[in-house]
Order: structure tokens, then C-alpha cells, then sequence
């Protein structure tokens, strides 16, 4: 009787280390993209290139990468997992932070620089040109000097006679 429970518990001990070490959730392929779509756009907090969770190898990117799983397969939306991780790390965990707020500024800021740039662009182009004025008479005229052109010219009113 006493090998009976032992072998029983021995059973259940190996059955709850492999339940602990097999992967928390299992996903679909539509899952399974979406989560590692999710992963790309999860900044690791400890590394310093901003790399992503999904090619970090850190702990804290696993925990997080586990974490996206269990929440893709609750059936969370992509705004709720953002958000779960934003509050808990704040939006430096985002690559890709949100457009509104004080981060409005950071979208609009490179914008605005280039419209201003431009218009200074275009305002020292157009006051810089002078408008091109043809003189009343031609440049060769006065005086003879081309003698070859001057010699075309008579040869042109006389009519081509030589």
C-alpha cells in the first residue's frame, strides 16, 4: 500500500512539473501572429538598444512574452494588452507610443518644422529672383560688335544677294 501512494505521488509530482514547464497557453496561428505582432511592439524595460520583447532575451521580456500569450488567449484586445503593459511600465514600453496627449507633439513636431522650413524656403526663393528683363535692343547691335553677325545682319536685309 505504502509503494501504491508513493508511486501515485511520485505520479502527481512529475504531472504538476510538466503542467508548470509546458507553455501557459496554447494558440491558434491567428493567435499566434497576432501575439507575436504584439511582441514587436513591446519594448524590452532593461535593454538598452529598444529592443523588442519578441527578440529580447532577458527575463523580464519571457515574463512578458508569457504574459501576451495568456492575455491573446483570454481574448483580450490588442488596446487592452497595450494598455496592461503602459500602466505597469509606462508608454517607454510602447514602440510605437500613442497619438494623442503631450505625445501629440512628438507626431506633430517634425511636421510642423518641415511646413515652416518650407515656407522659409519658398519665401527666400521668390524674394531673392529678380524678375529677368530683355533689353529693348539687341547686345550685338550697338556698335558692330560681332563682325560676323554684323555681316550676317546685312546680308539678311539686302535679301541673300551677294
Amino acid at each position: 500500500m505504502t509503494r501504491a501512494l508513493l508511486l501515485t505521488g511520485a505520479l502527481l509530482g512529475a504531472t504538476v512539473t510538466l503542467a508548470q514547464m509546458a507553455p501557459t497557453a496554447s494558440l491558434t496561428p491567428a493567435q499566434e501572429a497576432r501575439a507575436l505582432a504584439i511582441e514587436k511592439n513591446l519594448r524590452c524595460p532593461l535593454c538598452d538598444t529598444g529592443e523588442s520583447i519578441a527578440d529580447s532575451r532577458s527575463t523580464i521580456s519571457g515574463k512578458m512574452r508569457e504574459s501576451v500569450r495568456e492575455q491573446v488567449a483570454a481574448g483580450k484586445g490588442d488596446t487592452d494588452i497595450y494598455v496592461y503593459f503602459s500602466q505597469r511600465y509606462g508608454n517607454f514600453v510602447l514602440l510605437d507610443p500613442p497619438k494623442s496627449g503631450r505625445n501629440l507633439l512628438l507626431w506633430g513636431a517634425p511636421l510642423a518644422a518641415l511646413a515652416v522650413g518650407g515656407g522659409v524656403l519658398w519665401a527666400f526663393l521668390r524674394r531673392s529672383r529678380p524678375a529677368a528683363t530683355l533689353p529693348d535692343e539687341p547686345l550685338n547691335d550697338a556698335g558692330g560688335f560681332d563682325p560676323y553677325l554684323a555681316q550676317v545682319q546685312r546680308d539678311t536685309r539686302r535679301g541673300g544677294d551677294s
